[in-house]
Parts: C-alpha cells; structure tokens; sequence
C-alpha cells in the first residue's frame, strides 16, 4: 500500500510541475524518496537495469547507450535530463512504474552519481555498471578517488556486470578483489598521447597491489594511459574491447576492428563510444547493429556543439568544475585548434550537490595553457569572475587579455565589440544553458 501511495504521489507532483510548466525531474522524487527512501527497493524492475557512473564521461556514455538501444527497436528508459542524484532517479523510476510497482519498459538506464549509487540499489542490484573513471572531482564534496571508488565498490556485489575502463589504475584494482563479471575497455595510443608525464595533476601513480610507482607505456591525459608495474603483475593487461587508430581529425576509430564513426573531434567522445559499445555487446546487441547505430543512424553529440554568432562559431565545450582533469580536456581542445579565438570561463554556481562555495580547485587546473599567442581575449563571467582571473593572472597570462563582464545580460555586447575570432566556451553546465539561450534568442532577433 506505501508503495502505492508514493507512486501516487510522484506522478501528481510530476502533472503539477507539467501543469505549472516546470522541469519537474527532482521535486516528485523529493516528497516520494523523503516518504520512505527504502521505495526503489520495493519496485520490480525489468530483466535489465544499468547504470553509468564516474567523474566524468557518464552523460555522454548514457546518451550514447540509450541512442543503440533505441536504434534497435529497445524500449528503454533513461534519465535524459541529466539529474542523477537519488531524487531524481526517484522520479524517473516512479513515473515509469504501474501503480502496484512494476517496471512498464525493457530496459532502465540510469546516469548515476557515484556518491548516490548506494541510496537507490541496496537490495535491488544493477545488472550492469560501466566505470567511466575516477580522478580527482568535487573535493569538498568527495575528498579523495580512493574514497570515491570505495563508495562505489561498497554498494556492489557479484550480481552485477562491471564494464571498466581500463586505461585509470584506480578502477583495475577491482580486478583484485571483485567477485563478480568484469568487462573492460580501453584506448590505444593516439597521436596526442605522450610518454613522459606532462602537467600537475594525477591522481593515481601507484600500484594497487604492490604499492611501488607505476611505470607507463603512455598517457593520454591525467593519469588515463597504459601502465604496469615492474615489481609485480598489476597491468592494464589484455581488454574486450579495444579501440585503435583513433584519428579524431576526422572522427573515426576502429573497435575489435570495426570501424566506427565518433561524434565529436575530442577523446573524451571516444572513451563514450568504446564504454557504449562494450555495454550493449555485453548485452547481447550484435556488432552490426552497433555499428548501424553509431555509424549510419549518427547521434547528435551532447556535449561540444557549436552555434553561430555574427558569422562566427561559438562552440560550448562543458567543463565540469571542480574536476581539473575536465578543464584540462577542454584547454587542450582549444589550444590544439592552433586557430586564433576567445575563450569564456566563469560560473554562478560551484556546484549543484552543496551551497558551499570552495574554489580551490582553480589552481589545480593547468590555465597556464591558455597562456599562448592564438588565444586573443578571455571573458571572465558570472559571480566568481574575479576568483577565475586572479587565477589568470598567477597563469602569467596578460591582463589586458583577461575582460570581466559585470552582468551577464551584456555578455553579448562585449563579446561583439571586444572580439573578431572564433569562440569556446569553458562553463559548467548551467552557465552553458544561460549562454545558449542568449545566443539563440540573439539569431532569433536577426532573422
């Protein structure tokens, strides 16, 4: 009967919120979860049930998973908006379930926060669970990796099929101690990988088994690469699935020698595409209708579009705060253009999970980079503009590069008048929402 009642509950917030014409992803589940938080245990779920989790990656990958499935003809449902906290999956579960709790669709696939993972799968175990990786990511919020994978590992046990990348140290070690399935994933060397550590953060140096420093073939970036240790038998080792000639430029990468058609010129897209790929073949789907999917049925790629302003590109390249390693991919990106352009870098909110505001992580990513003859201007918005050019400027970068605009109902004005190149956007995602509506409502206006 709660079961019932709470359900109940969840899709009349839910018609209220349509009603008042609000997002309605989090509140339903809110008023639901705060009832009796023990409801998604009560719920009969479908022969699958996946999730996605990491510090970064996990949107990208879900969507990618969800686009296969549904080429396919799955009925699967997922948390498309984003809200991957425990209230939000609340609300996703509890609106797609029969009043007496049933599970209406083949397959539930769920975005996941790794810190919330345990609050809504206690009893109820995923079938599957794909680690995109683990570095160093909201701090206050989640100290250390090492205190981000165990909360991870503590809610699982071997009913679920883990998918790992192989390429972070920080996830293998499971292979240690994981009694379950383990699938894993990785990338070969690409013509950006280097040899010899390069930068300030890494987040995993040493062997899990042994503890004496990792010795690696390569990076790709952080501590993400090919490694072994000399002192013992801790590697990377042979994976499932592996992707090779990666060639970016022209989005195309080779998966156990199929090739496949990436969305997006950026590593991170191929880390998505090989994590999806290896989850649905985990699944069952075969390699043509992978591939149908990834390469004649192309997605749209969710993160890094690019619109116009004033016949100018403004790409919107979402840069995760408080995760250096993040911003360290999109500077790269940028810088790696070898174009003449402006960057914008600023947020309202540090984050979404906590009012406190700690901005330390600044100084952990390498703006140093933007320090370079093709970056023209740097605009520095909303309330912590003047935390993100201090940082700037102990970047050594040159002041009357860096513009701070006041009010963000400008930010279009000074954009026009302060700059002639092409534009990257590096903010998080709700400043990334601002801004794109700003310029769509500007190329509304001038047509």
């Amino acid at each position: 009967m709660m079961t019932f009642l709470q359900i109940l509950v969840n899709k009349l917030i839910t018609w209220g919120c349509k009603i008042m014409k609000k997002n309605g992803t989090v509140l339903p589940g809110t008023f639901s979860y705060n009832m009796r938080p023990k409801v998604l245990e009560k719920i009969k779920y479908p022969k699958y049930v996946i999730g996605v989790t990491g510090s970064s990656g996990k949107g990208t990958t879900t969507n990618l998973i969800a686009h296969i499935l549904k080429s396919n003809g799955y009925d699967v449902v997922y948390n498309e908006n984003g809200s991957n906290g425990i209230r939000g999956l609340t609300t996703l579960i509890l609106n797609n379930c029969t009043m007496f709790g049933r599970f209406k669709h083949d397959i539930l696939l769920l975005e996941i926060d790794e810190k919330h993972l345990h609050l809504g799968f206690r009893k109820n175990k995923l079938t599957h669970l794909i680690i995109t990786n683990i570095t160093r990511d909201q701090p206050a919020r989640n100290g250390s990796p090492d205190l981000i994978y165990k909360a991870i590992m503590d809610s699982l046990d071997e009913q679920t099929t883990l998918i790992l990348n192989a390429d972070d140290p920080g996830l293998m070690q499971a292979k240690l101690t994981f009694l379950g399935n383990i699938i894993t994933y990785g990338l070969e060397k690409t013509v950006d990988s280097y040899t010899k550590f390069k930068g300030q953060s890494i987040d995993n140096a040493y062997c899990p088994k042994c503890h004496k420093k990792l010795t690696y073939k390569f990076y790709h970036y952080g501590h993400i690469g090919s490694y072994f240790c000399k002192n013992c038998d801790f590697s990377r080792g042979s994976l499932n699935y592996m992707g090779t000639n990666i060639d970016l430029k022209n989005k195309t990468m080779k998966i156990n020698n199929e090739m496949i058609t990436l969305n997006k010129d950026i590593l991170f897209e191929a880390y998505a595409t090989i994590a999806a790929y290896a989850l649905t073949s985990t699944i069952g789907l075969k390699k043509e209708e992978i591939t149908f999917a990834l390469n004649k049925n192309t997605p749209k790629a969710k993160r890094g579009n690019t619109y116009t302003l004033d016949n100018r590109h403004i790409t919107f390249l979402e840069s995760k705060n408080e995760n250096c390693l993040s911003y360290y991919q999109s500077l790269k990106y940028i810088i790696d253009t070898n174009q003449k352009c402006s960057v914008i870098l600023g947020f309202d909110n540090v984050s979404r999970r906590y009012k406190f505001n700690d901005v330390s992580w600044l100084w952990d990513v390498e703006f140093e980079l933007l320090n370079n003859s093709n970056i023209d201007k740097i605009f520095c918005i909303g309330r912590f503009k003047w935390d993100v050019a201090s940082r700037l400027i102990y970047a050594n970068i040159d002041p009357k590069k860096i513009i701070l605009v006041e009010d963000l109902d400008n930010v279009l004005s000074s954009l026009r008048q302060k700059t002639k190149y092409d534009l990257y956007t590096m903010v998080c995602f709700d400043m990334t929402a601002i801004l794109k509506s700003k310029i769509l409502e500007a190329n509304n206006g001038n047509n």
